[in-house]
């Protein structure tokens, strides 16, 4: 595997480590400086540690990298596994302590072979990473602020998945939110089948593209009504800006046979996750 990126650290105390062998301040999130790039760690037991690398772009949160700390019954192992690289198999580095930092190596590895860590202060760590005649790049970073217990889902919730949580950019209370569109008949009174059918084909094959690009989440029609509703969307933005464009790209939207009326909606950052077996059981497309 080729220049491996591995964005991630390993915080060092005076004392070095815990007496459960492991880093277990490690717990928390950090920041590297000058830059939207973090990692946050959990304790999983006494022999384990396990975290993640993410950046935001566009307020949208991208995991980049997973991590592990555990230990054996002779040495403690770091395992980086990156996302997109080495078939997402984890690389392991052995961990040896030095007089003024700690290391991580794994000689065999292309790169990096080392990483260096060590303590500035109690919330700042300089680390370096290495590969052959000490080439790299270092960097220094920063602990972020803890929340008050009593706003941590892991008290209240047993099965609370920080590494899912993220990804769907949930909130405390696993909620984010969407906007609502309520579509109804437009002021286009046509009869012009042709104009009619082409721009119903290219509502839904619009549809279809929306949800490509995670962008839609929910569309559907309602039954007939007094109101002239038609259906509704849940579109996976949260300002009525961006759905406006978004709504633009409809065909029918565009020609007038539908109008819209848009709304800012709160509910389950999960709603998303439906839609990886919405395309396993339909049996005729429409």
């Amino acid at each position: 595997m080729r220049n491996i990126l591995l964005i991630f650290t390993f915080f060092l105390t005076d004392l070095g480590f815990a007496q459960s062998g492991l880093p277990d301040f490690l717990h928390g999130t950090w920041k590297v400086e000058n830059r939207e790039v973090y990692e946050h760690w959990d304790r999983l037991n006494d022999n384990s540690l396990k975290g993640f690398s993410y950046h935001f772009k566009n307020g949208q949160m991208t995991v980049s990298e997973y991590v592990d700390i555990y230990r054996t019954e002779n040495e403690i192992i770091y395992t980086a596994a990156v996302l997109n690289q080495n078939q997402g198999k984890g690389i392991d580095f052995k961990l040896v302590k030095t007089d003024s930092a700690f290391i991580f190596e794994n000689p065999d590895h292309d790169f990096p072979k080392r990483i260096s860590y060590q303590k500035i202060t109690d919330t700042e760590v300089f680390v370096r990473v290495s590969g052959e005649n000490q080439k790299g790049f270092a960097y220094k970073m920063k602990k972020q602020p803890e929340k008050g217990q009593e706003m941590d889902t892991t008290i209240s919730n047993p099965n609370y998945d920080h590494v899912l949580a993220n990804k769907l950019g949930a909130d405390d209370y696993g909620m984010k939110s969407y906007i609502l569109v309520i579509l109804k008949t437009g002021t286009n009174q046509t009869t012009d089948k042709t104009l009619i059918n082409n721009g119903f084909r290219g509502h839904l094959d619009n549809i279809g593209q929306l949800v490509k690009e995670e962008k839609m989440v929910v569309a559907g029609p309602f039954s007939k009504n007094d109101h002239g509703y038609r259906g509704i969307f849940i579109l996976n933005v949260t300002s009525i800006e961006e759905a406006e464009k978004l709504l633009q790209t409809d065909p029918a939207i565009q020609e007038g046979l539908l109008a819209v009326e848009l709304f800012k909606w709160y509910g389950s950052a999960a709603l998303p996750e439906y839609l990886k077996y919405s395309d396993k059981i339909w049996k005729l497309k429409p």
